[in-house]
């Protein structure tokens, strides 16, 4: 499946009666969503389809073409400040869906022994899951006799960490990637961790390259720049939350062309709980929401039941859209698919 197909769905329906309903108590996620962008990568619960029909697309992460040989050992900086030697790359576990992408990007995926709950493309489904939102078990980690951990700045927690450590495991930790300016540095870091530098920058370039090549398809010629709300649902948990500055959303919506409606109403935090007042404020013409989290309050009718969504411009004319949860956020090799799909289903009419 190539990766220059689209991962998600626009939905433009028939205007529907909208019913509200009661919010349960909300749940801070703000700490787990940080980085899904991952850089880090958002909870998710797998792969899934979008609300329209259409396929998710970008399962799957292209790897270079042939296999580099890591020249070891290097040492590098770990984003906690140490210098962490690396001997061996045998058996890596990346402890996020982001940075399993670079490494299967880089051809180093048959390597990798264990994945993050955020892992969800092709190549990495039959590893074994000892992360889940950034939630790690240092034993079921150590189980698996890693030479190298790869971790995020938000992996926790730091018994875990300091346990695999502890065990001689080398474990660098990267910065969060939440805008795309992260893309290449992350590429760098993790092929440098790797001791494939040369192949980090044909990864990067190759990444670069598409990235402006996505960039094209924007709308130009002073046409009117949609306001995106993006909403974190999960519904069997009762968690809404709207994204604001920081998110790594805006990063994405920006560049695509649009305007983030949350950060433009003055929200400061990356993710607040959603409230019909924040709604009404942020006024947005397209509601943007992960694939999972559409399914997981029963679609477009189940989204527009939450107070204040139906009473917003995007609520009254039923424009959704929606991308993978294993990919909106990851800022890595398929990030150019992502802003793809969002040119698409975010201006009037796709490109």
């Amino acid at each position: 499946m190539s990766q220059r197909q689209s991962v998600g769905g626009a939905i433009r329906l028939p205007r529907l009666p909208r019913l509200l309903g009661a919010l349960a108590a909300l749940l801070a996620l703000a700490a787990v969503l940080t980085g899904c962008g991952t850089g880090g990568g958002t909870p998710s619960d797998g792969p899934g389809g979008t609300a329209s029909g259409r396929r998710a697309a970008a399962d799957r992460v292209e790897p270079l073409a042939g296999t580099p040989t890591p020249r070891l050992p290097v040492t590098v900086r770990s984003a906690d400040g140490r210098d962490v030697d690396v001997q061996a790359t045998d058996r890596i576990v990346p402890l996020s869906g982001s940075i399993s992408e670079v490494v299967f990007g880089l051809g180093l995926g048959e390597r990798v022994v264990a994945r993050d709950i955020t892992a969800t493309f092709e190549q990495a489904r039959r590893l074994p899951v000892v992360t889940r939102g950034h939630d790690v078990s240092a034993e079921s980690v150590l189980s698996l006799k890693p030479t190298l951990v790869l971790a995020e700045a938000t992996t926790g927690p730091a018994e875990a960490i300091g346990q695999i450590r502890a065990a001689g495991v080398p474990l660098v930790v990267l910065d969060p990637a939440k805008k795309l300016d992260d893309v290449a540095a992350r590429i760098d870091k993790v092929a440098a961790a790797l001791g494939v530098r040369d192949a980090g920058d044909q990864l990067r370039g190759r990444t670069e390259q598409r990235l402006d090549a996505a960039k094209k398809g924007i709308p130009g010629g002073g046409a009117k720049k949609p306001r995106v709300a993006f909403l974190y649902l999960r519904g069997s948990a009762s968690v809404y939350l709207l994204g604001g500055a920081g998110s790594g959303a805006d990063s994405l919506i920006e560049v695509a062309g649009g305007v983030d409606a949350g950060k433009e109403s003055g929200l400061k935090k990356d993710f607040t709980p959603i409230t019909s007042e924040a709604l009404a404020k942020a006024a947005p013409d397209v509601i943007l929401v992960m694939s999972k989290g559409l399914e997981s309050v029963g679609g477009v009718d189940g989204l527009l039941k939450i107070p204040g969504v139906g009473q917003t411009p995007a609520g009254l004319d039923r424009r959704v859209a929606s991308v993978d949860d294993g990919v909106l956020l990851n800022f890595g090799p398929r990030t150019d698919a992502v802003l793809t799909s969002l040119v698409e289903q975010i201006h009037e009419g796709g490109r």
